[in-house]
């Protein structure tokens, strides 16, 4: 029998509209409040906010008040709309660039994960910016840094060294900040590359519940095209995935980004995709909640980015609701006034036990023969995951 409705949680991940994560270093609150007020109008719920690491610790022996204060008032701004925020903490990596202090550069060029120097300053960093947020009371969540996985190999590390890396900053936020949710993000190589030293199980054992990050440039999109059924199930697959390698079956599974990159999915095709994705995977019992990526474009006047970040907004830069903005409102409406009702599923047991043998990760990457199998089964309806003994 289907199980009792649900309703999702849904939100954006907040990409300023005016100069883009420049903007934190000279802020202007009005600006975000202008485009909180956009995302307010779609019926989103909350907001996942990325300060910029090495401008707020720009010396291991200095972590900047204004810098804290200019993230305060975002956190402020986003209460005056109705908004719960999460707060990312190590930038880290966003939209295709990379940020580091310079003390871990130059002739102090060494690992963030490794080095025992650089973990230190680190805890001091997310100890004294968990403290800080953890006072607002619409700050829901703090995760370590955005795809923290896309540091590697410019930074060594291996898998046990990039869990204990997790493992310590988790706890300190948790000591900071014990009322909201602690986690951990990483992109999806944690879940199909075979060499990679970020595994499954640091996404399904450490945190508060699991995150992950559904793009379809990750190979998916040549599968079958922008609108065939695995790229359109790519989310539910991550989702299913995630929850078939918890050892704990009530484990929720936040999808904390997906969205609309071209050309893999082309401007007059992204409102289907938006709608037929989220559709497919709002009636998985896992599935915490979705926050789209991002709230608004990329001014094109700023050079350099790979051309599909430029666009992946649900805005423009001059607040204008785009497509796939238009498309995920009409389903949140539709969710506030029906909710959601979970199917009965068929399951479908992998070739490969994702927590001991992340080796052969490989064997479950989208065009796989399981993933193939996954996809091909889910045409037909809901199908749990379950891993083999």
């Amino acid at each position: 029998m289907p199980s009792d409705p649900v309703s999702p949680r849904f939100g954006a991940n907040h990409v300023p509209s005016a100069g883009w994560f420049y903007s934190w270093l000279d802020y202007d609150g009005a600006a975000v409040r202008r485009d909180f007020a956009d995302l307010a109008g779609l019926g989103l719920d909350h907001v996942r906010v990325f300060p910029v690491w090495p401008w707020i610790q720009p010396n291991r022996a200095i972590i900047r008040e204004r810098a804290i204060a200019d993230l305060l008032d975002t956190v402020d701004a986003a209460a005056e709309h109705g908004l719960a925020v999460a707060v990312d903490l190590i930038q880290g990596h966003l939209s295709s660039f990379d940020f580091l202090p310079s003390w871990v550069l130059t002739w102090h060029k060494t690992s963030i994960f490794e080095d025992p120097a650089v973990r230190d300053g680190l805890t001091a960093y997310v100890d004294t910016v968990a403290r800080a947020v953890a006072e607002k009371p619409n700050v829901f969540a703090i995760t370590l840094g955005n795809e923290v996985n896309n540091l590697w190999p410019d930074s060594a590390t291996s898998s046990g060294t990039s869990m204990s890396w997790a493992q310590e900053l988790l706890a300190t936020v948790k000591k900071a900040a014990p009322d909201v949710l602690a986690l951990h993000s990483v992109f999806d190589d944690a879940w199909y590359k075979a060499d990679h030293p970020f595994h499954p199980v640091d996404v399904v054992d450490l945190g508060d519940l699991s995150t992950v990050h559904s793009w379809v440039f990750n190979g998916v999109s040549r599968v079958d095209g922008p609108l065939g059924p695995a790229t359109l199930s790519h989310a539910d697959y991550l989702v299913e995935l995630a929850a078939a390698t918890s050892l704990d079956p009530a484990r929720p599974v936040w999808l904390q980004e997906i969205g609309v990159p071209g050309p893999d999915i082309p401007d007059e095709l992204q409102a289907e995709f938006t709608r037929r994705t989220v559709e497919l995977v709002l009636p998985n019992p896992a599935l915490w909640g979705i926050t789209w990526w991002s709230s608004h474009d990329i001014d094109r006047r700023l050079l350099d980015f790979p051309d599909r970040e430029y666009d992946l907004g649900l805005f423009t830069v001059d607040h204008q609701r785009k497509p796939a903005a238009q498309a995920l409102a009409d389903v949140i409406a539709d969710v506030r006034a029906n909710a959601v009702q979970t199917a009965e599923a068929t399951t479908l047991t992998a070739p490969v036990n994702l927590r001991t043998e992340p080796h052969r990760r490989p064997e479950v990457a989208p065009g796989s023969e399981f993933h193939l199998r996954w996809v091909a089964a889910r045409t037909e309806g809901a199908v749990r995951i379950v891993l083999p003994d």
